[in-house]
């Protein structure tokens, strides 16, 4: 039997707690936080970042405590520098030319190929593991559970602003992201044996280097036992990680129980799941996506209960329950671009936005 086991990874934002602009900690936090946790808490490409990583978790009381006990680490350390981290898929106002780049062989050699895309990538994500032992059957739930991407995706918009604009999008996190090559909904394949054989392809015609520049929003990682969920913004609260952390591994354990039933979800072609990963970036929870059983607009809240509804049987064998209810009350507060909205509505200026996402960052712990 499989274990669904899982893994957390966020990445935050180092804040300036006078200007509230992004500000480098010259790899301090992650040097003092690797003394405490070791490989745990890692530098990313910018400066202004901070990833840190769950262990292997069995389920998500166990998640739940590491990422509690990652997030309260990082924000003491970095409190301890006279600075704060902030949890969301984008800094509201920051401007990215300000902004550092990590001194490593690997992110020179981005920055070298991919220019301004990469220099400009200053957004901040949520990537949830969830263990299945067999490439064969991770590559056969990849192939379904793209179309539920959407869904979750819509969920955990947390980037409405970019550069001190409103930018019109629940997730605009996502649209700086698509300027890198291999991202976005991946195409369906039809075995493991295809996936490897296309990665052997960009390998030797030097596309990449390693299968790790494959940055779709859901892959089979090509070094661990999992499916890798990359789609989400870095959630604001804990509960919402642990909630979208939910989703995922029971998503992988009913189409699992399918396909233990000689049954399976409908694949979709990668561009009609792109109508409705559009949609979630620009209306979050508050739009329509595509029913494309029923072929007609579908208000994405009630696809979101369907889903809830479509993973229910799993739930309590998995142990999340708990967890997977507060999907209830994200539709009822708003997701995370929805909430920083309401407070730059309110205060009329993104220093109070910032604010209230670093105010958010420990909120439950």
């Amino acid at each position: 039997m499989n274990e669904f086991t899982v893994g957390v990874e966020e990445e935050f934002m180092v804040v300036d707690p006078v200007s509230r602009e992004l500000k480098s900690h010259e790899q301090k936090i992650v040097d003092s936080a690797q003394r405490i946790h070791e490989d745990q808490v890692k530098a990313e490409m910018h400066q202004a970042v901070v990833e840190v990583g769950t262990h292997i978790c069995r389920n998500t009381e166990e998640a739940r405590k590491e990422v509690s006990k990652l997030r309260l680490t990082v924000a003491q350390l970095a409190g301890d520098m006279g600075l704060r981290i902030g949890a969301a898929g984008t800094h509201p106002f920051s401007h990215w030319q300000h902004q550092l780049i990590t001194e490593h062989p690997r992110y020179n050699e981005i920055v070298d190929e991919l220019q301004d895309a990469a220099r400009s990538n200053l957004i901040f994500g949520l990537h949830v593991h969830v263990g299945i032992q067999s490439r064969e059957m991770a590559i056969h739930i990849a192939n379904q559970v793209r179309y539920f991407l959407p869904h979750v995706f819509a969920l955990s918009a947390n980037s409405p602003f970019w550069e001190g604009r409103n930018t019109g999008f629940r997730s605009f996190r996502t649209k700086v992201f698509d300027k890198f090559p291999r991202t976005g909904i991946p195409d369906l394949f039809n075995s493991i044996e295809e996936y490897d054989n296309y990665i052997k392809l960009l390998v030797k015609t030097n596309c990449i280097d390693n299968a790790k520049k494959i940055w779709w929003d859901i892959r089979v990682h090509p070094f661990y036992e999992t499916i890798e969920f990359r789609i989400c913004d870095c959630p604001m609260l804990v509960d919402e990680t642990i909630a979208f952390t939910a989703m995922f591994q029971a998503l992988c354990a009913k189409l699992y129980k399918l396909r233990l039933q000689n049954m399976k979800f409908i694949t979709y072609p990668r561009a009609l799941i792109n109508e409705n990963k559009w949609r979630a970036a620009r209306y979050g929870i508050d739009g329509k996506l595509i029913d494309f059983g029923k072929q007609q607009e579908v208000n994405t809240r009630l696809l979101i209960l369907e889903l809830l509804d479509f993973v229910d049987d799993v739930v309590d064998d998995l142990g999340c329950r708990d967890d997977l209810n507060y999907i209830h009350k994200i539709l009822e507060h708003g997701n995370g671009a929805d909430r920083q909205l309401a407070v730059y509505q309110q205060k009329g200026n993104f220093v109070d936005v910032v604010d209230f996402i670093t105010s958010q960052t420990l909120k439950g712990i």
